[in-house]
């Protein structure tokens, strides 16, 4: 699990490499990510917008933003949490993602919560052990 704290938010983040998806004959390899965002802070918070940055092993680089996360944009009180489940294809056998949320407070202040970079890795990875 990756980690990252930003303002009293935490962004807790789960890669999980998705075998019946991928064809890697076809070069297509699939993760699932379960984004948990749990609000330490004393403010109500709203997410407002997501960005992402996808990179593959051999440098390829997606760049995704959008309103909210899977069709909302959650309201998350001190204390709370919200969860999601989403997912990433490759061309490649592994890569990395990294990205950031707009939060908006309820008096109308507006930051950006880190998501802590993760890797996508793949059993399919070749791996030089120095």
């Amino acid at each position: 699990m990756y980690e990252r704290v930003t303002r009293g938010i935490r962004i807790s983040v789960r890669p999980n490499y998705l075998e019946k998806e991928s064809d890697p004959d076809d070069g297509r390899y699939v993760w699932s990510y379960t984004v948990r965002i749990h609000n330490e802070s004393h403010d109500t918070v709203r997410l407002r917008t997501r960005y992402w940055r996808i990179i593959d092993n051999a440098g390829a680089m997606e760049e995704v933003q959008g309103v909210g996360v899977v069709g909302e944009q959650p309201t998350i009180k001190p204390g709370e949490g919200f969860e999601y489940t989403s997912g990433t294809p490759l061309g490649t056998p592994s890569g990395m993602m990294h990205g950031r949320y707009l939060m908006e407070t309820e008096t109308g202040e507006r930051f950006e919560a880190e998501i802590p970079a993760f890797s996508l890795d793949s059993p399919h990875e070749r791996r030089n052990l120095h």
